[in-house]
């Protein structure tokens, strides 16, 4: 006898058919809410790419050099922790999310980055306490982390 074979699980056929989709649960109007926020903050981020390297492109005078190399940095981390955080979050709560058109924000001087690097973290925090799923919130942090660091270069090594 193959006892092998009563241990095997077969896949559900809905599952196992090509083109199939998984059917999702129906959102409540707070998980909607949360939703969008989730979204808008997705956009907020990769526009923040934009208004980083512009910055970093434009960026003149004394401790020039270092804001030029901080801001590269902080503009090449982001894109791939914006992108972790929209996949995990839709992943996670299976749903696509609707990302609304957003302009970036034009940043002007080395201060209003370090500002707009305070908004951005205040968003990220908010945002962590309405996210019922502990990875994405995890996933979060890494942003507040790059967030940080771009502040201390900011701050202290220009």
């Amino acid at each position: 006898m193959d006892n092998t074979r009563s241990l095997r699980k077969e896949a559900p056929k809905s599952l196992s058919r090509p083109g199939t989709k998984v059917s999702t649960m129906e959102r409540s109007e707070e998980m909607k809410k949360v939703d969008a926020m989730t979204a808008d903050y997705v956009v907020e981020i990769m526009n923040a790419r934009t208004s980083f390297h512009k910055l970093h492109l434009e960026v003149t005078g004394p401790g020039s050099f270092a804001a030029h190399k901080a801001l590269n940095e902080l503009y090449d981390a982001i894109p791939d922790l914006a992108d972790t955080i929209a996949e995990g979050y839709q992943g996670a709560c299976e749903v696509l999310l609707n990302y609304p058109d957003k302009a970036p924000v034009r940043l002007l001087s080395v201060e209003g980055a370090i500002e707009y690097l305070r908004q951005l973290k205040t968003q990220t925090s908010e945002l962590q306490q309405v996210v019922p799923h502990t990875e994405v919130v995890n996933n979060l942090d890494l942003i507040k982390d790059e967030i940080n660091a771009a502040k201390y270069k900011l701050l202290f090594l220009s």
